[in-house]
């Protein structure tokens, strides 16, 4: 057994097919093997290894170079996908030897985080991963928007294909990643697939010549659904101004499907608006992400409330030993565990799984403990809540 880098050229015959057998129909077409080529450009600057056996490719797996906001910081995050082993060769720990060489060469080379979509949650938490939220699906009637039609709303809306406004959707999800937390986005060689495909309508809410919200969506038919993805605004007045274009289209289309983030409630949308809203997670299929950190320096100089607490931390193998955790100055210090006399802090136990989930703000630290992911004692709970307040993550990129 060997593990390699593969060259871009290489993952039409190797990486590509296996991904292919474990996320699509299968027997794939022959056809399918030309539609890959058309995938390479947007994989260009993705790192791809795979583990060899007798010349045979038996186990896949890549990453994605890309950026996320940790609580208003944005750091390099590699997005692991195409995690795939080959049908005669699972759960021989292929996956495992690929996973923890990948992430290696990528914490040396900087990414502080990394997110991923799992195959199954309980095997990444074993690799310090913690699940985040899922968005949600909202499916309403057009007609039920009508009163938008009546509301007094600042600013306009501009229209477009996806082509034509490339620029303006990447320049306002650039924005959202500087501002939002949780936020990750694709690097350009990936990003283009969206423009390329030219397969969506861009719909802008814009005031004073400003972008302040964005979606885009596309109709599969007269009489179907107008299928939106992530409704992204600034704030109500701007997802209202996007709303209010889609009531324009209670003659054309039955339902609208729209995408939006875990925080949205679009049962306070309206006061009449009968809303399904959804959030599905199932395995296999339809996972909720989940992210963790990749290096303690993502922690440093972050927003914090004024707590300090000592935490050791066990069972990985990127972040380990004692660290002392700081907030008095209303940013993170990070300072060697010694640095806190014996029994002059509260003292926290936690897996690499735990210290993420209260970095993203997912969980607070009794649920830490409850989940098995350290140690958290009443004091220490207190120290780390103050520190880390919840916070609901918001990925955004889907991969």
């Amino acid at each position: 057994m060997r593990i390699r880098r593969l060259a871009a050229e290489e993952r039409l015959t190797t990486s590509f097919p296996l991904q292919a057998y474990a996320f699509e129909a299968s027997p794939m077409a022959a056809s399918r093997t030309e539609e890959f080529r058309e995938y390479l450009p947007y994989n260009a600057g993705n790192r791809t290894l795979v583990v060899e056996d007798d010349g045979l490719t038996t186990a896949a797996v890549s990453a994605i170079p890309m950026r996320q906001n940790l609580r208003g910081r944005v750091l390099p995050m590699a997005g692991v996908a195409g995690v795939t082993t080959h049908p005669l060769a699972r759960r021989r720990g292929h996956v495992r030897t690929l996973l923890e060489r990948l992430l290696d060469e990528l914490r040396e080379e900087g990414h502080a985080l990394s997110a991923l979509y799992p195959f199954r949650a309980s095997f990444y938490e074993r690799f310090g991963y913690v699940g985040l939220p899922r968005r949600r699906t909202a499916v309403f009637s057009p007609a039920d928007l009508a009163p938008l039609l009546r509301a007094e709303l600042p600013g306009d809306v501009s229209w477009e294909r996806i082509g034509a406004g490339w620029a303006t959707w990447r320049g306002y999800t650039e924005r959202q990643l500087r501002e939002r937390h949780g936020f990750a986005i694709f690097p350009e060689f990936r990003a283009v697939s969206l423009r390329d495909r030219d397969d969506r309508w861009l719909l802008t809410a814009v005031r004073d010549g400003v972008p302040v919200g964005a979606v885009t969506y596309r109709i599969d038919d007269h009489g179907g659904e107008l299928i939106a993805d992530d409704l992204l605004a600034d704030d109500p007045y701007a997802r209202a101004s996007l709303l209010r274009f889609f009531a324009h289209h209670v003659d054309q289309v039955d339902r609208i499907r729209v995408e939006l983030p875990a925080d949205e409630l679009p049962e306070l949308w309206l006061t009449d608006l009968a809303v399904h809203v959804e959030a599905r997670v199932s395995r296999p299929g339809s996972p909720a992400p989940m992210a963790r950190l990749l290096s303690l320096d993502a922690l440093a100089g972050l927003p914090a409330g004024t707590g300090r607490v000592r935490v050791e931390l066990v069972g990985d193998r990127w972040l380990a030993g004692a660290h002392l955790l700081d907030g008095a100055t209303g940013r993170l210090e990070l300072l060697p565990g010694e640095s806190a006399a014996a029994g002059s802090v509260p003292t926290a136990t936690l897996t690499a799984a735990g210290l993420s989930a209260l970095a993203y703000g997912v969980l607070d630290p009794v649920e830490v403990a409850i989940r098995g992911l350290g140690e958290v004692p009443p004091d220490a709970a207190g120290e780390l809540r103050r520190i880390f307040p919840r916070a609901l993550p918001y990925l955004f990129a889907d991969f």
